[in-house]
């Protein structure tokens, strides 16, 4: 609403009527501009962008549909009141089909016309808490459902990183092991982007033979090359609006990263076969699991096409390093598995929880998914025990207690730190056994692992 009092733009051809009209609603607490014929009406509606709209329908030149037309054109929501001394059932059914708020035949009184105006000015404000209601929850839901789970200091600030450059149009490049999550951060920045009413295209680039790849990003015309039928557009051109996650980068070939280049630097793309450059409007989300400044060096990726996607870098780390979001994750999918299942929320016993929290995860946060929902599928029963994990979690190897090359001159925390965590992966994860094992109450270990996980770490043993 402008200001305090809602605007109201009165627009006939006979002034006597606008001066009446004027006194009325202005008396009434509406804040009242007037427009004298059609034509001073379009030019009203641009200049004012009033809350309602009061129109005569038969005037010259410009008529009140078309003021209808106009008016919601500039603002789908703003209520239109069409009057007229002529009722016409045929106009007013045109005039409800395209639109108008109501429909009030001349003469009428001014209790009944304020009446509608009031109602006018209530559904306009339900129109806008309707909408403003409806960011919310999308902005709620974004920032609940969508955002990836862990508590770790580490991907707290990847995640504040990436809240961060979410609303830019920045190119984003995010590295990480494979299965760390990377495409579920590039979800994110989308849901948090002012991209996210458009697509979120996603491709791995080591998916596909190098000249497919290439078309698919690119399109091609008719008769590229064989079988080449039609003319097919490219993903980048498809997700016009929206953001392209480009999964492994590192696997894209030489020839296909110069086109990417072009894509990042002139924002168009060329198809694969043609001549004219197709305009690109997409915000571009790279990923890979490889050391990019090494595969620079071994000349299999472009260094202008690394500075081109390293705009903004986010670090994803694996899950060894960030222990203390492997329950948060395990509840998770676990709710997960039971929600698909239509089945109760299985719980891990002590045992179990213990095995997962000490096994390095070498498959990362998509491993650790793959194993609850075999563990939950195996398992009778409300608990999952852990001889329900696979083999490879619970089995028990013989580790060093030294490296080959241990830190010189280790103070006396890090030997201590580095032969309980020996123990315990040697007890299987079973704390209660390790604390015999140590010669240590178990409180007591419980307390050192806990500070080992708050970040005052040690180096650990190989």
């Amino acid at each position: 609403m402008s200001g305090n009092s809602p605007s109201i733009l009165v627009i006939d051809d006979e002034q006597a009527i606008l001066d009446t009209l004027r006194i009325l609603l202005r008396n009434s607490g509406f804040d009242v501009e007037t427009a004298q014929g059609g034509t001073a009406g379009l030019e009203a509606i641009k200049r004012v962008g009033p809350d309602i709209v009061l129109s005569d329908v038969r005037m010259p030149q410009v008529g009140g549909i078309e003021i209808l037309e106009a008016a919601r054109e500039q603002d789908a929501d703003v209520p239109v009141i069409l009057m007229t001394a002529q009722a016409s059932l045929q106009t007013a059914i045109q005039a409800v089909n395209q639109g108008a708020f109501y429909y009030i035949q001349k003469p009428f009184s001014n209790d009944d016309l304020l009446a509608i105006c009031r109602r006018a000015v209530e559904y306009r404000q339900l129109r806008s808490e309707n909408k403003h209601l409806k960011r919310e929850i999308r902005r709620r839901d974004r920032s609940r459902g969508g955002r990836p789970l862990g508590k770790s200091k580490r991907l707290l600030d990847v995640l504040r990183l990436a809240e961060q450059v979410a609303p830019t149009e920045s190119t984003v490049l995010i590295q990480g092991e494979s299965g760390t999550g990377k495409e579920v951060v590039a979800r994110y920045i989308h849901e948090l982007s002012e991209r996210s009413d458009g697509s979120f295209f996603s491709i791995n680039c080591g998916a596909l033979p190098e000249s497919l790849l290439e078309s698919e990003l690119f399109g091609h015309v008719k008769g590229s090359f064989t079988g080449a039928v039609r003319d097919k557009e490219g993903l980048f051109a498809a997700a016009r609006g929206g953001t392209f996650f480009l999964d492994e980068i590192a696997e894209m070939k030489p020839a296909t990263q110069v086109k990417l280049l072009r894509v990042l630097q002139e924002r168009e793309a060329l198809a694969v076969g043609g001549t004219e450059p197709i305009p690109v409007d997409v915000r571009v989300i790279a990923a890979t699991n490889r050391d990019l400044d090494e595969e620079i060096r071994r000349g299999t990726f472009r260094s202008d096409l690394y500075y081109r996607l390293n705009v903004i870098a986010l670090h994803l780390p694996p899950l060894r390093d960030r222990r203390e979001d492997i329950p948060v994750l395990a509840n998770a999918f676990l709710g997960r598995v039971a929600a698909d299942r239509n089945e109760p929320v299985k719980h891990l016993t002590a045992d179990a929880l213990d095995a997962i929290n000490v096994y390095d995860w070498p498959g990362n946060v998509r491993e650790l998914e793959n194993a609850l929902e075999h563990a939950a599928i195996l398992s009778k029963g409300d608990e999952i025990p852990v001889e329900a994990l696979p083999e490879r979690i619970t089995e028990r190897k013989s580790q060093p207690l030294v490296s080959d090359r241990p830190p010189d001159n280790p103070m006396l925390e890090t030997v201590e730190r580095a032969y309980i965590m020996w123990v315990l992966q040697a007890e299987g994860g079973n704390k209660t056994r390790a604390a015999e094992v140590l010669g240590i109450d178990p409180s007591t270990l419980y307390r050192k692992l806990s500070r080992y996980e708050s970040g005052d770490k040690g180096e650990t043993p190989k």
